[in-house]
């Protein structure tokens, strides 16, 4: 996982090709939950690069994507937005895989 340091960075990351932001918090409780899952999930969908964004170190781009609630995932197709799992909720292993293999890429 892919954990940037800058705007910038973001912005290259997302530029081209498939990335998966997982917008998270070290606060967070649910975000805890998650994260140990979150190495089998990528190798479990080699074809995404996954991006940790800590939503308090990068707020303004939380605020821009409409991150109100984390853990969160906005999936990213060469710069452009092709899908969402943004809540409050907590999510388990299986709502995620779900998730990405709904959106049918490859």
């Amino acid at each position: 996982m892919i954990k940037p340091k800058s705007y910038e960075e973001i912005a290259q990351s997302i530029e081209n090709g498939q990335n998966i932001l997982f917008f998270t918090a070290a606060w967070c409780g649910d975000c805890r939950f998650i994260k140990p899952l979150m190495p089998e999930i990528e190798a479990e969908h080699p074809e995404f690069k996954f991006i940790e964004i800590d939503r308090d170190q990068f707020m303004d781009l939380a605020v821009k994507w409409d991150i109100f609630g984390i853990p969160s995932f906005v999936v990213i197709k060469d710069g452009k937005e092709i899908g969402r799992l943004v809540n409050k909720a907590r999510k388990t292993k299986a709502e995620i895989t779900k998730f990405i293999e709904e959106l049918g890429v490859e």
